[in-house]
């Protein structure tokens, strides 16, 4: 029996995807994998992935089809061109980009796996809008469980995990360098998934994960400041603490950082642009 063409999947939630060439120092790609916890890469020929335990997996297969038109809608998403609501049909979406539809399904269907966009039977694909409530609650929650993991991090990080977080800050300070903002976003957010991972709690990791995610989208969606999302002066301080594996301290600043993302969103409802999709996307 039908599902119809946006049926629910099943497969577990994963962040948002980085950049096509993003590697941290040694030349390894910032994406890994783990059994319970996915980061999808969209890169042409990635090297092998390192799990969380050190083993090598297989590699990632090559960049879709639809990895280009992926990335020009979250990046429209994520500037803020398209407003949370707005309606993607497939065939004004396949014109203005010069693709198939397929394409164009596949595309939406990936930014929804990635919570960017709503998918509704019979109605199609819109930006994501997240609410006032929803907002709180994952920030609520994050603060809750993210604290121990940059605890767990303190207690255990090696000088390898030590020095994979300070690459990684150093990609965020070169997306915020050029501009690109929807890179630094996504770097800016899988650090925090980074932090869990070394506190080597699978659940906990993914439920973060997962969180991040979900809190991605209202960040790039509701972020009014304009200084840099979870910029250096926040990300510093808390590698240093789990460098000097100070638990008590790591969880504080965490919580401080966390609690100050909240505060920079004007979560209050926005009118929609009325200019056409090809307008705004052109």
């Amino acid at each position: 029996m039908s599902r119809g063409r946006y049926a629910r999947r099943t497969t577990r939630r994963t962040p948002l995807h980085l950049p096509d060439d993003a590697r941290y120092d040694d030349g390894r790609s910032a994406c890994t994998l783990s059994d319970r916890n996915r980061y999808v890469a969209i890169s042409v020929q990635p090297l092998a992935m390192r799990t969380p335990e050190g083993k090598q997996t297989h590699l990632l297969k090559p960049a879709s089809r639809w990895s280009g038109t992926y990335t020009r809608l979250r990046d429209a998403i994520f500037a803020h061109r398209l407003a949370p609501g707005t309606k993607l049909p497939e065939d004004e979406l396949a014109s203005i980009y010069a693709v198939s539809r397929t394409v164009i399904r596949s595309a939406l269907q990936a930014l929804a796996h990635d919570r960017l966009v709503r998918l509704e039977p019979n109605r199609g694909a819109f930006v994501a809008q997240p609410s006032q409530t929803e907002a709180r609650e994952i920030f609520e929650m994050r603060m809750l469980v993210e604290p121990r993991a940059a605890a767990l991090a303190a207690a255990r990080a090696t000088p390898a995990d030590v020095a994979r977080l300070r690459a990684h800050l150093s990609q965020e300070h070169e997306a915020v360098r050029e501009r690109r903002d929807s890179d630094a976003l996504m770097l800016s957010a899988n650090f925090h998934v980074e932090v869990s991972q070394i506190a080597s709690q699978s659940i906990l990791c993914e439920v973060i994960a997962d969180l991040v995610t979900r809190s991605s989208l209202i960040i790039a969606l509701y972020w009014i400041r304009g200084d840099t999302i979870c910029a250096s002066h926040a990300h510093h301080p808390l590698v240093d603490a789990i460098a000097c594996h100070e638990s008590d301290v790591a969880a504080g600043l965490m919580t401080d950082h966390l609690a100050d993302l909240l505060t920079g969103l004007d979560l209050t409802p926005k009118q929609r642009d009325e200019k056409s999709l090809s307008d705004i996307l052109n």
